[in-house]
Parts: structure tokens; sequence; C-alpha cells
């Protein structure tokens, strides 16, 4: 036998299965993005090149071992992860049809009222250009736990396209890994009073209409209150929102909030001399709400520079005695900056027209330090305010609370268990009903074999505390214990994403931990074509009959 023509099959071969096998990263037309991730829920948004019935999130804590399937069919898709554990990475991964996208990782929010939460904001980015790259790269250095968008998220009309190439695209690693919390922009209201915008996010509905225009959330202990300023200005119609009603809003959640940072974002500025100005509308309408209920700071864009109010209090600076609110324009982000035309004002602390960046904020216990981050790293401009605060009430003596994540899979399965002791000083030990044990507030452990397993954690202080909870693992390759069968594909032809409505239904709350209760709106999944694990034995074949030929042909 001639090795050297033998051996020449062998690069073939290689390449071949190599082809295949790349497959296994699925090329989605949009990645994964995060939208409403709290301390206990995320939402993993995505779509898909064709229609798929068998599209799911694997999740878990340094693995993926939990499954939350999708039951939308069609291209767009959307999966609520439900039972997070508070402040804990979490690493996912998309599989559809076969195939799987690169595992990527995010946190959980913390619990309500955790005094430490580092938050980013921009507005005016979504350009799709060079400068809008390099904010968001540079934002994901410095690891936000969320980023507040000030609005014209995609130029210049909104569009579905535009909402694609201008914001999903060159932002796509960011917003994989960052939870974006939107405000519109009047880019967004050019069409269709911001329908792909709404289409495209998926935000808090709290208000009394379940609008996503405007809406807040906390995140730790600060209170974030998005208001739709186009709305506001009448750019909306009545049907779609007023300004009565958002004003009723801000009113009623101000005043309920109980966390002792309050944060407004909106995109046109109260306060600014850059080429728009100042918003008048904002200002009066909405300035004596913030200063009757504390805002610390309010966050805008619109003009596409920075600048920086001192306190402010009605039209005019507040006085030394008196307590006003600094306003930020932040409109860096990504858009042609344009030059300030006048000189600046008395109540403008700083200002700049020359630097693309961010606001980078954080707000630990009573100090909230800022700074503007510019893309080369710089530090434009930083400052700081701070307040007391009371101090946290103590938990009851005699507790522990046990969270555990991923608390079944197949095996060899990790779970994650976290303690949470009221006695100060004590000291928790794990015994994970496998012969296994650890000590420590946050342990893993692995489980090797199949089974139901009653981990006991004790709690060894002045008074011994015992809790207990159950993981339960399946022999490798099984169905997840609540994850139900395989599901079946369909025939329905679905939903186009480029459609003026192309989102399907997302309930705020799941029927199932950890499954998405569907909405068939969208049609039935024809299933994708098939995956690698299909293709990788075809490839195989076609090696052999070309070895055969060779030989025959000898």
């Amino acid at each position: 036998m001639d090795r050297t023509k033998s051996l020449s099959l062998a690069p073939l071969a290689a390449l071949l299965v190599m082809g295949f096998a790349s497959g296994t990263a699925l090329a989605l037309p949009r990645d994964p993005y995060l939208q409403r991730v709290g301390p206990d829920t995320a939402t993993v948004a995505f779509r898909l090149a064709s229609n798929c019935s068998s599209a799911q999130v694997r999740y878990g804590v340094g693995n993926t071992s939990t499954l939350a399937r999708s039951t939308d069919s069609a291209r767009v898709h959307a999966v609520v992860l439900t039972g997070l554990t508070p402040a804990t990475t979490y690493t996912y991964s998309v599989d559809a049809c076969g195939e799987t996208t690169p595992a990527k990782t995010f946190g959980t929010a913390p619990v309500t009222g955790t005094r430490r939460v580092h938050f980013a904001a921009v507005g005016d980015f979504g350009t799709g250009g060079s400068d809008q790259k390099k904010v968001a790269a540079a934002m994901l250095t410095h690891k936000p736990e969320l980023f507040v968008a000030l609005g014209d998220n995609a130029y210049a009309s909104g569009t579905e396209t535009e909402f694609q190439t201008n914001l999903f695209t060159p932002m796509a690693a960011l917003l994989a890994q960052v939870p974006m919390f939107a405000t519109p922009g009047n880019h967004e209201y050019v069409t269709n009073e911001a329908q792909p915008y709404l289409d495209n996010l998926y935000l808090p509905t709290n208000n009394a209409e379940g609008s996503e225009r405007y809406y807040s959330f906390d995140w730790g202990h600060v209170h974030f209150v998005s208001i739709d300023s186009n709305c506001a200005i009448g750019l909306a119609s009545a049907s779609k929102c007023s300004l009565a009603a958002q004003k009723a809003f801000v009113e009623k959640d101000l005043a309920a909030t109980t966390q002792p940072w309050k944060v407004v974002f909106f995109h046109h500025p109260s306060w600014s001399s850059g080429e728009h100005g100042s918003q008048l509308t904002m200002r009066r309408q909405f300035g004596p709400l913030f200063e009757k209920y504390g805002v610390d700071l309010v966050l805008t864009g619109h003009d596409h520079d920075y600048e920086r109010s001192k306190p402010m209090l009605g039209d005019a600076e507040a006085g030394k005695s008196e307590r006003g609110v600094p306003y930020l324009v932040v409109g860096g982000g990504g858009a042609t900056l344009r030059a300030f035309a006048t000189s600046r004002p008395s109540w403008s602390v700083l200002r700049d027209d020359a630097a693309h960046g961010f606001l980078d904020v954080d707000v630990v216990e009573g100090t909230l330090t800022a700074k503007l981050v510019k893309t080369d790293g710089g530090v434009l401009d930083s400052f700081s305010l701070t307040k007391e605060l009371p101090a946290p009430p103590a938990p009851p003596q005699g507790t522990l609370n046990v969270t555990v994540g991923n608390a079944s899979g197949p095996a060899p399965h990790t779970a994650a268990f976290v303690a949470t002791a009221s006695q100060t000083g004590a000291t928790v030990a794990w015994d994970f009903g496998d012969g296994a044990t650890a000590q420590g507030l946050q342990v893993e452990h692995v489980y090797t074999q199949p089974g139901t397993y009653t981990v006991t954690t004790t709690a060894q202080g002045a008074t011994p505390v015992s809790a207990t909870t159950v993981v339960t693992v399946t022999a490798s390759g099984t169905t997840d214990p609540g994850t139900g069968e395989d599901p079946g594909t369909g025939s329905d032809p679905g939903t186009d994403p480029g459609t003026s409505n192309p989102r399907p239904g997302l309930p705020s709350t799941p029927a199932t931990p950890g499954i998405t209760p569907g909405d068939d709106s969208e049609g039935g999944g024809g299933g994708c074509s098939a995956g690698p694990a299909a293709l990788i034995p075809a490839a195989a074949l076609l090696v052999a009959g070309l070895v055969r030929r060779r030989r025959r042909s000898r």
C-alpha cells in the first residue's frame, strides 16, 4: 500500500470533521441578551435564523446543568429563569435545534436593601459605529451589575432593523453579561411611537397601565425610576401614554419606596447648556416631585456631550442650607459629539464635548461615587454624594436561612449552597447527605451518583441552629426533574422577526419554576435544519467512500 496516497486523505477527513464540529457554536442573528434581572429571576432573550420549537436555556452556578425550555416556537424567544440565588454569578448558554451558544455569565441582583450597588449609565449610543463599540467595551471592562440606557438606543429612526444593527450587534458582548434597563429616546419615537423599542426590550411593567414605557425597580438599596420624557412632552398619543398618568405614577412610586437612594433617568434633560438645551416641561413638571421625595441623582441624555449641574432647586441653584438635586447629561455613548455654542453657565459644574464615555457609579452604604470614564480609560469627572443611613435592622436571633443553586440535575451534578445565620460569629457546617462535609457560608459540592440527598446545615453559635434542604440527582443522560419530556416540532410557519410586533408574550410570573409559560401567538415551529450531531456521521461516511474509491483505483 502506498502510504503517501492513503495519508493524503487524513487532512481531508480532519477538515470535514472540524468543519462540521465547528457548528456546535450556534450562529444566532441576535446573541442572547439579559432583561428583567432581579434577585431571583432573569430573562434571557434571543433570536434564531429560522423557526425552532426546541430552544432552551441551560444555566447554573459554575455549570449549565439546569434547564429552562422556551415554549415560543418561532424565531423570537424569551426564557424566564426563576428560583435563582441573589447576588450570585450564573453561567448560561442557549440550545436550539441541536446547536449550542458559547457559555456566558451574569450576576443576579442582590437582596433588596443590600448596601452595595455598582451600575453604569450612558445615552445616545445606538449608531453601530466604532465609538459606540469602544464605550461598550470600556463599560464591560468595569463589570457593572446593571446598565442604565438613557435613550436614543437605535438611530436614526428606531426601526426593527436599526435595533439589530445599531444596538444588539455592536453591544452583543455587553448585553449578554450585563442587564440593560432602558428609557426611550426621541429617535425611537420616530417609528410608530417607539413600538420597535417595546418589541425588542423586556422591561418592568409596574405602572397602572402595565406599560413598559415607564417603570421603577430596586437594585440593592437604590431605587431606580425610568420616565418616558417623549410622552411627557407630547410625542406620544394619549392612548399610549400621558403626562398626567406618568406624574401620578412617579409621585406614588417615590412616596412608597423605602430605599435610601433614589436615581431617576429619562432622555430629555431638565438642565443642559448643549445644543438642545434645557427641557422646561421636564424640569417644571417633575422637578418638584424629585425635590419633595428626596431624589439623589437625575440622569439624562439627548445632548451629545457630558454636563453636570450644581444641586438645583426649582429654576435656580440650591442655597447652601438647601437640599438640591444634581442633574447630569451623559450623552457621549457613541453618536457624534456636538460642540457647546455658548459659554458655561453658572449652574454648570463641568461640561465636555470632546470625549466619548460612560458614567460609572458605586453606591456603598451612605456614599454614592460617580465618575465619567472615557474610552481611553481616563476619568473626565468624578464626584460623591453622601447621606446618613439608619443602622441596618438586626436579624432575629436563632435563625438560619439556606439557599441552594441547582437543586437538581444529572450526575455528576454541582450544587451551590449559601447560608445566612443571624448569630454574629457563628460557624456553619454542612453535611451533604452522601458522606461528604464542608464548612463556610458559601460552599459547592459535586454529587457523583444519582439519588435524593438531604443536606443538613448547622450554625454553631450561642444557640446551635440547623436547617435541611434536598438535592435530587438523576442518572447521566436522563431528563432533569421538573423539565418534562423533550418537545416535538410543529408545522406552523411562525412570525418573521421583522414584523411590527415580533416578540412573544412574556408572563411576569411563570407557571412552572424555571420554565417559561409560552404564548403561541407566534405560531408553531417548523424546526431548524439538522445540527452538527447529524452532520458529523455524514462526514465520516463521505471519507469512508473516498477511501474505498482510492483503494479500487490502485
